[in-house]
């Protein structure tokens, strides 16, 4: 019973994991950047959804709904004052410039929130589920948390292969200049892609911020890492690679934690990573791609 407990805390966990991978996958996968950045945002999410439901009283929905529009409308602002006049320039400059981002939101919150750490109220209500004559309780967030999971990655799926502006993604994807050829709008792709991703980072974060009730300026940073480890995991570029990745890796730290070591348990993380890349460098669903020169 413990092991199926420590099972089902895992794929909670690893469902955060994974909504967050997906934008990480998403854009690297289209812009071919990696954007460091992208833990911040939802560390915005949860500040913007708690200021709605604390501070104005607003039914958890529209805390959501806050959240979603401001962090979208935050990636497509961070997309073009940062990375867009960056879009020639080597990979080194546009990771510096990712860090720099990171950084500046991280004290733009202690500017505006302080230091101090938030007690966050869970927008999911409800009494714990009992299973197994009540030897095992799942509380609704888990179940809330894995089935947002699933949901966003079977739209996003859909959508890259059956809509039009989805079609466009995976053809920036394969050559942004023959895409631009064709008639695709190259700057509006990408920036549709950030305003997806950091969407999704703002659902990502209320749900963390349910699942574990506090909230700091800092809130995304080691999910972050740890979501951009599980879509280089899964195979970064490939959204089934994101969700495997992040679901592999949150069972693979609650299990660390509750069989060896919590003080391990970040440490056997990431040294599972080096093994799976030392054994195949693409992650678990990737795809090597070959390039002329």
């Amino acid at each position: 019973m413990v092991l199926l407990n420590h099972l089902i805390n895992g794929i909670s966990l690893g469902s955060i994991y994974a909504i967050i991978a997906l934008g990480y996958t998403m854009v690297y996968g289209i812009a071919k950047m990696l954007n460091f950045a992208h833990g911040d945002v939802i560390m915005v999410g949860g500040y913007m959804c708690f200021c709605a439901t604390v501070y104005l009283g607003w039914p958890p929905l529209a805390g959501i709904a806050l959240a979603v529009v401001v962090c979208t409308v935050l990636g497509v602002v961070i997309e073009r004052l940062a990375y867009k006049p960056l879009r020639m320039a080597p990979a080194l400059a546009v990771l510096i410039t990712a860090i720099g981002v990171s950084y500046f939101l991280q004290n733009a919150a202690l500017l505006l929130w302080g230091s101090s750490t938030k007690s966050f109220t869970s927008v999911v209500t409800g009494a714990p589920i009992p299973l197994f004559g009540g030897q095992l309780t799942v509380a609704p967030v888990t179940l809330v948390t894995v089935a947002a999971c699933v949901v966003i990655m079977v739209a996003l799926m859909l959508f890259t292969s059956k809509t039009k502006a989805g079609t466009a993604m995976r053809a920036v994807s394969e050559d942004k200049g023959a895409a631009e050829l064709m008639g695709i709008n190259v700057n509006t792709t990408i920036s549709l892609t950030f305003a997806i991703g950091s969407g999704l980072a703002a659902i990502a974060g209320v749900l963390l911020c349910s699942a574990y009730p506090t909230l700091m300026p800092t809130t995304g940073s080691m999910p972050g890492i740890k979501a951009f480890t599980a879509a280089v995991f899964g195979g970064i570029g490939s959204i089934p690679g994101a969700f495997v990745g992040g679901i592999l890796l949150g069972v693979i730290e609650i299990l660390a934690g509750g069989y060896i070591s919590t003080q391990l348990q970040n440490a056997i993380v990431f040294a599972v990573l080096i093994l799976v890349l030392l054994v195949k460098p693409d992650g678990l669903l990737g795809k090597r791609m070959s390039e002329k020169v």
